[in-house]
């Protein structure tokens, strides 16, 4: 069986069709909505939950789209619903930017700094979870998902011009939260 024919399957009324889809998105999808969230419990639910969501909406999906993005949309955007509804969410004034982050992660890449990169890694984490949830999405969207600018758009419905506002945001913020980390 192929995602197609898994669609189809749904599509007709066949709930095995899940099952592969499942087995295909459920590992990307739960990483996703955990970078989101930091809570692997409440990231497997919202999975599960978008899963769900999936099977009573697909007879909507069209199938001359790719799956993925489509749900993959709907873990980002749940999981970024979750963490405004809950107390989890942590605000902070400063901002960040991508080449801190990117010389932050090339550090990593010899053998002799492996146990720097815990540190740098753990650094990194401690600042995404200073993000609000919308910018931790923005950023697990464009370095996780490698999501490009105008993918970002079309799957939040937005202009491209604001989620290079929104993405700016959230670079400036973590390369600040980085910056004052490294002191």
């Amino acid at each position: 069986m192929d995602e197609t024919q898994a669609i189809q399957r749904l599509k007709n009324g066949d709930i095995s069709g899940l099952e592969f889809l499942v087995a295909r998105h459920q590992v990307k999808a739960v990483r996703t909505a955990y970078l989101i969230t930091r809570d692997l419990a409440l990231a497997e639910d919202i999975v599960q939950d978008s899963f769900i969501r999936a099977f009573h909406a697909i007879h909507g999906f069209d199938l001359m789209r790719p799956f993925e993005p489509w749900f993959m949309r709907s873990v980002v955007n749940a999981s970024v619903k979750m963490m405004q509804r809950s107390a989890k969410q942590v605000e902070v004034g400063d901002e960040a930017d991508e080449s801190l982050f990117a010389e932050l992660a090339a550090r990593v890449e010899s053998v002799e700094e492996q146990v720097e990169s815990i540190e740098i890694q753990n650094q990194i984490w401690d600042a995404m979870q200073k993000l609000s949830p919308r910018q931790r999405a923005v950023i697990v969207q464009r370095y996780f998902l490698e999501m490009s600018e105008k993918e970002m758009a079309e799957d939040s419905g937005s202009a491209v011009g604001t989620v290079k506002w929104m993405l700016n945001a959230a670079r400036e913020k973590l390369r600040g939260l980085l910056e004052r980390s490294e002191r």
